[in-house]
Parts: structure tokens; sequence; C-alpha cells
């Protein structure tokens, strides 16, 4: 009798443990299938990604692709918020690069190409030729990084303006405040790097050479996206979820058929 209710309890436990292994490789599986399903998708996202930077030949003009995908990822999220409009632009202030390179780059994302690389000047407390000093504090004359959505135009103290809005809290918020706004200013300009060995500096506002500064205005209008990157500063930001992303871009990227049927 003993022995019977041992194998008994030896059938019950040897099922049990086949129950339990069975439920652990089903999780294992899903685990495994959503880890797929994940990678496949970061692929699509940075082949898409790619794409852009070759076509548009950023390479070429020293915009470093993980700049380029951090400003793209965070214009997919800004645009997917409703921030932005219909025809709004990417622009990327790279600000690793120094002031004497043309490290302005107007982005037309939907049809892969520049549509301006320029100067852009930092502000007089970021540095020399250098920028590698930030702030959002009102009167510190800095540059502030992250992005921006551009506002509407005015005449000021430099000319016709285009007001910015920081969507980056801790970072740039304060951008209204500080009046910090895209601008001409003839410091910005060839004839200021041959004189100084650098470009001249504005109190915290991307500013631009006067003879572009209209034709840029009229490009960006109001509900399009500014990028000013510092790789070496601690900066994180909602809009650079790249899952976020991925969502937001999966039409265009199915409607471009570049990546196969395999996206769902």
């Amino acid at each position: 009798m003993r022995n019977y209710v041992l194998g008994i309890s030896g059938l019950l436990l040897i099922a049990t443990c086949s129950v339990f292994t069975s439920w652990k490789n089903s999780d294992t599986r899903k685990v495994t299938q959503k880890n797929l399903e994940e990678a496949s998708l970061e692929t699509a996202y940075i082949h898409h990604a790619k794409s852009l930077y070759q076509s548009a030949h950023l390479k070429d003009s020293g915009l470093a692709f993980p700049v380029f995908e951090k400003a793209l990822t965070g214009f997919y999220n800004l645009k997917k918020a409703g921030l932005l409009s219909d025809h709004a632009l990417l622009t990327i202030a790279d600000f690793d690069q120094p002031s004497t390179h043309k490290r302005l780059y107007v982005l037309n994302v939907e049809q892969k190409d520049v549509v301006l690389n320029t100067w852009v000047a930092h502000g007089q407390r970021s540095g020399e030729d250098q920028a590698v000093t930030f702030s959002n504090q009102n009167d510190s004359f800095t540059s502030s990084i992250g992005f921006f959505v551009t506002g509407e135009e005015y005449q000021g103290t430099h000319g016709r303006s285009l007001k910015l809005d920081g969507m980056d809290p801790g970072f740039n918020d304060n951008a209204r405040l500080r009046s910090i706004v895209i601008h001409g200013a003839p410091y910005v300009s060839e004839g200021t790097i041959a004189a100084l060995g650098r470009l001249g500096r504005s109190q915290g506002c991307p500013a631009v050479s006067p003879e572009l500064a209209d034709a840029l205005i009229s490009s960006l209008g109001e509900g399009s996206v500014l990028f000013i990157n510092r790789s070496a500063e601690k900066y994180s930001s909602s809009y650079l979820n790249e899952d976020s992303a991925y969502l937001a871009v999966m039409p265009e990227m199915k409607n471009n058929n570049l990546y196969g049927n395999n996206i769902d």
C-alpha cells in the first residue's frame, strides 16, 4: 500500500513539474518573441534614420549620426504629441562642433534633404569658439540645450526674429522668459571668424547671419523643431523615447516599403 501511495505521489509530482515547465517555457517563448519584435522595430527604426542621414549627406557636412538620431527621435515624438505644423522642419544646432564650423542644419525630413547648412552663434558665457557651459537661467548669457519649438515672429532689436518655446523642463523651458529667439546678427560671418578666430557670441540666442535670417525664419515658421545638442552634457528629455518614435514613424516606414512586410 505504501509503495502504491508513493507511486501516485511520484506521478503527481512529475505531472506538476511538467505543467510548471510548460508554463515556464511558454513564458520564455513570450519574452523571447517580445524581445525579437522590439529588436526588429529598433533595427527598422535605425535603418530608417540611417537612410535619412545618408540621403541628406549629413556625414559629409560634419554632423555625427548619433546627434542626428537624437534630433530625429525628438522630432517624431513632438510631431506625435501634436506640437508641430504639418510642414515642420527639423533644425539641429550641433554645439559639439566649434563656432567656426557650419554647425546649423535645417532639414526637410519628408524630402530627406538639407534646406540650409550654415554658421550659428552660441551665448557669450557658454565659451569662446567652443560652447562648453549651458544654463536655463535668466540673464545668464549662455545657450540652453534641448528641444525647442518655433513660435511667432516679431520685429525686435535685431529686426525680424522668431520666438522659441523650450520643451525640456530644467534645460530650456525658460526660453520665453529669457527672450531666446532666432535672429540675424552681423557678428555671424566669415569676416568675424577671420578677425577673431571664432564667431561673435549672443546673449544666449542661436543667432545666424543677417543675410540668411529672413529666409530661415520664413522656412521654419511656427511649429518647427530646433534641437541644440551638446553630447558631453548630462541631458535627458521625454522626447528621446525611441519606443514612442518607432510607433510615430511606423506608418511612414510601411508606406516607403523600406523594410519588407515584417513591421506589424
